[in-house]
């Protein structure tokens, strides 16, 4: 009884989860298309894309300490809250300015709700069950990121009620969350790790966490808003980033198998060429529905896995006791680069239009893969850690995925009945 009880506790929450990651999706490419109608011009647009990244690396930083101070519930209530309430305001407070302080906010929330809702996880799921319970998470999350897409080609975008839809998207997650009985524990705190140390241990690792969030965060925020100044019909533009989210879940087995088998510098190495060679050829070769489409699963798939494969190889060169450190340091820079990759790429679409946004990604990710395959050469692999490549999800989510590994403290009051 208690077992049916947990999982079914278990089942809401990812529900919740899958919910906020419905509306992400769609929020996400929603949001920057309704920047290209705004025309707040390249920088605005720039920092107003950003600032959800900025938000978000944030509140990696700050809502563990939230979530220990106040608990679980009260604290995924205020920070729900805090999302439906900024979510609600946009279309009332349409601007360059409001827009930036509000899409920080809610990219502050949202960090916090996904640290609540994984660690909360990682307190209720028994070992045994925890790979399972896990994979179920990332499957809901990537099939609601990927049905958030489809959701565009039916969006009134000039209008008001996307905003109101995402709203209301939210709020349901809330409710669900809110409704449930017990209260889960506390997690440790985490040991301190000097950023040199972890840059001088593992610099493939640090270096492509940064072009992971440079990329995707040039890609998800830059190309929806490049497609519709083009005239390009919006199920299209849906279409697109669909198939871009689920060429990033179809590579996510065969790449942790490989990863798990070979040096992983070298597969970092082939993700970033793949990647580099991909987004060049988009420019140059027809933009046809046959052509684009395939494309847009590559560069899905390649763009998903680097981070994965460097969170890894990070901790194979790291002791086992420093795994949440190692963890926080790599969301950090994953953050920064996210919000560089818009500023920059608004600046370079200015000038030379969508090309020079692919010719951006293009360079940062070879010169990934060239660094990858020098450090190869110079420095022998480390021995595979136990803790292997684990299946994450786009557009900067998985900045918490970490602390399903959070040693956890459960006090016999909080005990779940």
């Amino acid at each position: 009884m208690r077992s049916k009880s947990l999982r079914a506790q278990i089942g809401m929450l990812i529900l919740a989860t899958s919910i906020i990651q419905l509306a992400n999706g769609f929020f996400g490419t929603f949001i920057s298309l309704r920047v290209a109608i705004e025309d707040f011009g390249p920088t605005k647009s720039g920092l107003v894309l950003s600032s959800y990244f900025a938000g978000f690396t944030l509140g990696a930083l700050r809502c563990e300490r939230i979530i220990e101070r106040v608990g679980h519930i009260r604290a995924y209530a205020a920070l729900a809250g805090m999302v439906v309430a900024a979510t609600a305001a946009m279309p009332l407070l349409a601007g360059p300015l409001p827009w930036l302080i509000l899409r920080a906010v809610i990219g502050f929330g949202c960090s916090g709700l996904f640290i609540a809702t994984e660690s909360w996880l990682n307190a209720k799921a028994e070992p045994t069950e925890r790979g399972q319970v896990f994979s179920t998470y990332m499957f809901g999350t990537f099939i609601a990121l990927a049905l958030g897409q489809l959701l565009i080609g039916h969006a009134k975008v000039e209008t008001a009620e996307p905003f109101n839809a995402i709203a209301i998207l939210f709020a349901v997650a809330l409710v669900i969350v809110s409704t449930t009985r017990a209260e889960p524990p506390r997690g440790t705190a985490s040991a301190s790790l000097p950023f040199g140390q972890l840059a001088r241990a593992a610099p493939v690792a640090v270096a492509g966490c940064t072009v992971s969030g440079l990329i995707s965060a040039s890609f998800y925020s830059l190309v929806p808003a490049w497609m519709h100044d083009e005239g390009i019909a919006r199920e299209t533009i849906a279409t697109f980033m669909l198939i871009a989210v689920l060429g990033g879940l179809a590579f996510q087995v065969p790449i942790g198998r490989l990863s798990d088998q070979f040096d992983r510098r070298i597969v970092l190495s082939m993700l970033s060429f793949g990647f580099a060679a991909t987004a060049i050829a988009v420019v140059y070769l027809p933009h046809s529905r046959s052509v684009i489409l395939p494309a847009a699963a590559l560069l899905g798939g390649f763009m998903s896995t680097l981070y994965p494969v460097c969170v890894a190889n990070a901790h194979d060169q790291m002791p086992a006791d420093q795994v949440i450190a190692v963890s926080g340091r790599l969301i950090l820079v994953s953050g920064l680069g996210s919000i560089l990759g818009p500023l920059i790429g608004t600046s370079l679409m200015a000038r030379f239009s969508i090309d020079g946004v692919f010719y951006f990604m293009a360079a940062v990710g070879l010169l990934l893969a060239l660094l990858a395959v020098a450090r190869r050469l110079v420095a022998a692999p480390p021995s595979h850690q136990e803790r292997t490549f684990e299946i994450l999800a786009p557009q900067a989510t998985p900045l918490a995925h970490d602390l399903r590994d959070l040693p956890m403290r459960v006090p016999a009051s909080q005990k779940p009945e």
